[in-house]
C-alpha cells in the first residue's frame, strides 16, 4: 500500500493551460526571480549612494610606553650624550566627524546614476519576464503541434493496419503481388517510427516546459488541449505597431544608458571643481606634549571648521577623461541607433511573416479539402484495384501533410502574434 501511495504520488499530473504556464514562468522561473534580486541590489545601491552626505565619524584610542629622550650634543658621533626624563606613558582618545559640504557635485550625480541604474534593472526585469512568456508560448506551441501531429499518426496507424489486412486478403486471393504487402508494411512500419519519436519529442519539450514555469521535478505535467489557444486579435498596420517598438524593453534600456553615460560626464567635470568638508574632533590626552618638557596632566582639546581643498593636478589629469567621457557618449549614441534599425528589420520580417501566415489559412484549408477527396478518390481505385498501392500511398501522405499544415498554419500564426508583441513590447500586462 505505501509503495502504492508513493507511485501515485510520483505520477501527480498538472494539467496547465497557455495563460496559467505564462503566470507560473512569470511567478516562479529563476532567471525571472534572479532579475528581481537584481532590482533589490540596485535599490540598496542608492541608499549606499545617499549615505555619502552623511558624516564621517570615528573613534580613535592609544596607549603607549616611550623611552627618555636622549640627545647627543659632541661633534663626534654618540658623543657628549644628554639624557631627559620623559613621562613614560602616552595615552589619547577622541573623536572626530567629517561631513561633506560640497565636492563638485559628485555625490549628487553619483545618486542619479544609482537611480539610473536602478531603472535599468527594473527594465531588465520586464525584459526577462517578456522572453521567458514568450519562449514558454513557444515551447507550450510546440508541444500542442507535437500532440495534434500524434494524433495524426495514431489514426493513419489505424488505416495503416486496416489497409494492410485489406491487402493481405487480396494477396491471399491471388489478386495482388507479394511486392505490394510488402509496401504497405513498410508504409505501416515508418508511420510507427515516426509516431515513436514523436512521442519522445513531445516527453523532451514537455520536460522542458516543466524547468521553465518550475514544476517539481516528481511531477507530471500535460497541456491543456481542450482550450481555445486563438489568442489573435487582428493584425495592426506597421506603424502601429512600430511606434510601439520605439519604446520597448531595449530602446529604453539604451536611453538609460545614454543618460548614464551624460551623468558619468558630469561626474567627471566635478573633478575641476574644489571641495568643502566641515569637520570637528575632540579629545582627552596625556601627557601634554604640547609643553616642553611635558606637563603630566591630562588635558581635552577640540576643534570645528571648514577645509577646502583643489586638486591643481586635475588641470591638466582631467582632460583625458572628459575625452574619454565624450567619447562613451558617442558610442552610446550610436549603439541606440544601431538597436534601433534591428528592432525595425525584425518588426518589419514578423509583421510580414504573420501577414504571410494569416493569408496561409485559406490556402491550406482548400488544401486538406482537396487531400481528403483525393483520398476517397484513389483508395475507392484502390479496392477496386484500379491504381497501384504506390498511388494509394501517395495519396495517404498528402492527406496527412494536408492535416498537419493546417493545425501548424493556425498555431505558428499564435507564435508569430506572441513573437510581433515581444518584439513591439506589447506583451500581455496581466496573465
Amino acid at each position: 500500500m505505501i509503495l502504492v501511495f508513493i507511485s501515485l504520488q510520483a505520477q501527480e499530473v498538472h494539467t496547465v493551460s497557455l495563460q496559467q504556464a505564462m503566470k507560473l514562468a512569470k511567478e516562479n522561473n529563476k532567471k525571472v526571480l534572479k532579475s528581481q534580486l537584481e532590482i533589490t541590489i540596485a535599490e540598496q545601491n542608492i541608499k549606499e549612494r545617499k549615505e555619502l552626505r552623511l558624516p564621517d565619524v570615528q573613534l580613535n584610542g592609544m596607549y603607549s610606553r616611550i623611552t627618555n629622550i636622549t640627545e647627543f650634543k659632541g661633534n663626534g658621533f654618540l658623543k657628549d650624550k644628554e639624557v631627559t626624563p620623559a613621562i613614560p606613558e602616552i595615552y589619547e582618545v577622541n573623536a572626530s566627524f567629517k561631513m561633506p559640504l560640497y565636492v563638485g557635485n559628485k555625490i549628487n550625480n553619483a545618486i542619479k546614476i544609482a537611480n539610473q541604474e536602478n531603472e535599468i534593472a527594473k527594465i531588465k526585469s520586464e525584459k526577462t519576464e517578456n522572453d521567458i512568456e514568450l519562449q514558454v508560448v513557444a515551447n507550450y506551441l510546440a508541444i500542442y503541434k507535437m500532440m495534434e501531429l500524434q494524433k495524426i499518426f495514431d489514426e493513419n496507424i489505424k488505416e495503416e493496419k486496416s489497409r494492410l489486412k485489406e491487402v493481405q486478403s487480396l494477396q491471399k486471393h491471388g489478386t495482388i503481388t507479394k511486392n505490394e504487402v510488402i509496401r504497405a508494411e513498410l508504409q505501416l512500419s515508418d508511420r510507427e517510427l515516426n509516431a515513436l519519436t514523436n512521442s519522445k519529442n513531445i516527453k523532451i519539450a514537455l520536460h522542458d516546459l516543466k524547468t521553465l514555469i518550475q514544476i517539481p521535478e516528481n511531477e507530471e505535467i500535460a497541456i491543456d488541449t481542450m482550450t481555445n489557444l486563438d489568442e489573435m486579435s487582428g493584425l495592426d498596420s506597421y506603424d502601429f505597431y512600430l511606434n510601439k517598438a520605439m519604446q520597448n524593453e531595449e530602446m529604453r534600456m539604451a536611453s538609460q544608458e545614454l543618460d548614464i553615460s551624460k551623468t558619468e560626464l558630469k561626474l567627471v567635470k566635478g573633478n575641476y571643481l574644489p571641495t568643502l568638508d566641515f569637520f570637528g574632533n575632540y579629545g582627552f590626552y596625556y601627557p601634554n606634549y604640547k609643553f616642553f618638557p611635558p606637563n603630566p596632566y591630562l588635558y581635552t582639546l577640540g576643534q570645528v571648521g571648514i577645509e577646502a581643498r583643489f586638486d591643481l593636478s586635475s588641470l591638466y589629469k582631467n582632460k583625458t577623461k572628459m575625452a574619454q567621457a565624450n567619447t562613451k557618449i558617442e558610442t552610446q549614441q550610436m549603439q541606440n541607433e544601431i538597436i534601433k534599425d534591428e528592432i525595425e528589420d525584425q518588426l518589419y520580417k514578423e509583421h510580414a511573416q504573420y501577414q504571410e501566415i494569416l493569408e496561409k489559412f485559406v490556402v491550406v484549408d482548400k488544401a486538406l479539402d482537396l487531400a481528403q477527396e483525393n483520398y476517397r478518390i484513389v483508395k475507392l481505385k484502390y479496392l477496386n484495384q484500379l491504381v497501384l498501392i504506390t498511388e494509394m500511398v501517395d495519396a495517404d501522405n498528402a492527406l496527412l501533410q494536408a492535416k498537419y499544415n493546417k493545425i501548424s498554419t493556425r498555431l505558428d500564426a499564435i507564435l508569430k502574434h506572441y513573437e510581433l508583441l515581444h518584439t513591439a513590447g506589447m506583451m500581455p500586462s496581466e496573465i
